[in-house]
């Protein structure tokens, strides 16, 4: 942002020479404070909080000092990282992974008030050494595979429309692909976010997304189809008539519900939203090894659109792909490296 320059003849403030804060130019009351946490999303406190613990927990073992720590804890931090592989995956990290975890520990360090520590100069050296062994093994960035038209229907098939959680899955997996939807923006879903409009297609509002931190809202336009099983609009009134007999008018869209199809708290997370896919997904999508997850459908949104001949720029507002992110590239690149491929049709 540029500085207006000042209007001459008006009075410009100067700084004294030797100001001295005093203790009251260092305090924050109690409401701005939680005003301050609040403006941090819930994910990015969860992950923040498992990589700082994560950290702690490590420096306790190797009788190192988490805060301030040093350069050289922090470099074998990362090493440490980059060899031991995770007890869930029984894989090493991401180095997308430790980039957060080193970020983490930064951030925590200028919070207390550790400026600028600890230096991470050997630290990315390491990474820098672990991302080229993993690119000389041949090991690559882990995508989620993307879950297409066909493999919606199976997915939407699976659910029973005749429960109050097969009637929400089908909403979860129709939204998720039209809207080219975070799991987070979709248990952020109010049931008022979600109306028909005049047009008879559903305008949704998503009151904040990763990419839009600032909370400003976006509106999604979802056009209503063709086939009763698959249409947004005919799929979210039959959900949103079944919450309402059983009292539900407002509050959040996606509910908990257990295994006698009761709902059990007011929302549903956005991990339980994706254990849910992965749980269908492994039931009833091809046996071909591929881990699908919620984050298919937006990759599989915009893999479909991009075949229909959707304009890029249509495709990354429907997604809310932050502009220049080359993200929503690599989802259509799939797309042109089959439709396009010069060795397509040559005779061979």
């Amino acid at each position: 942002m540029i500085e207006p320059e000042p209007i001459e003849g008006e009075l410009v403030p100067t700084a004294p020479a030797n100001a001295v804060h005093s203790s009251r130019d260092l305090e924050l009351s109690d409401d701005t404070r939680q005003a301050i946490e609040d403006s941090i999303p819930e994910n990015t406190k969860r992950a923040y909080g498992r990589q700082w613990e994560t950290f702690e927990k490590w420096c306790a073992e190797q009788d190192r000092t988490p805060l301030p720590a040093t350069a050289q804890t922090l470099a074998q931090y990362v090493r440490h990282l980059t060899v031991t592989p995770s007890k869930r995956t029984g894989r090493t990290p991401a180095p997308s992974s430790i980039e957060q975890a080193i970020a983490v520990i930064r951030v925590a360090h200028r919070t207390a008030g550790y400026r600028d520590q600890p230096e991470t100069v050997a630290a990315l050296r390491v990474l820098k050494g672990y991302k080229k062994a993993r690119s000389e093994s041949g090991t690559r960035k882990r995508k989620a595979p993307a879950i297409n038209l066909a493999k919606l229907r199976l997915l939407i098939a699976d659910c029973d429309p005749t429960t109050l959680a097969g009637l929400r899955d089908r909403v979860i997996f129709i939204l998720g692909f039209t809207m080219m939807a975070r799991r987070s923006e979709l248990a952020g879903l109010h049931l008022e976010d979600v109306c028909e409009d005049e047009e008879g297609d559903l305008t949704i509002l998503i009151r904040s997304s990763k990419t839009d931190q600032e909370g400003e809202g976006a509106e999604v336009i979802v056009p209503r189809g063709v086939h009763n099983e698959t249409d947004p609009v005919r799929v979210v009134r039959a959900y949103k008539e079944a919450l309402a007999e059983r009292g539900v008018t407002d509050g959040r869209l996606l509910r908990a519900i257990n295994q006698w199809d009761q709902i059990t708290h007011d929302m549903m997370s956005g991990d339980a939203i994706n254990e849910m896919v992965q749980r269908r997904a492994a039931r009833v999508l091809p046996d071909d090894g591929l881990a699908y997850t919620a984050h298919g459908f937006r990759a599989g949104g915009a893999g479909e659109a991009y075949k229909n001949k959707a304009p890029l720029s249509a495709i990354r507002n429907q997604g809310r792909w932050a502009e220049g992110s080359p993200q929503v590239l690599e989802y259509i690149r799939v797309v042109d490296a089959r439709k396009e491929n010069p060795m397509r049709g040559i005779g061979l």
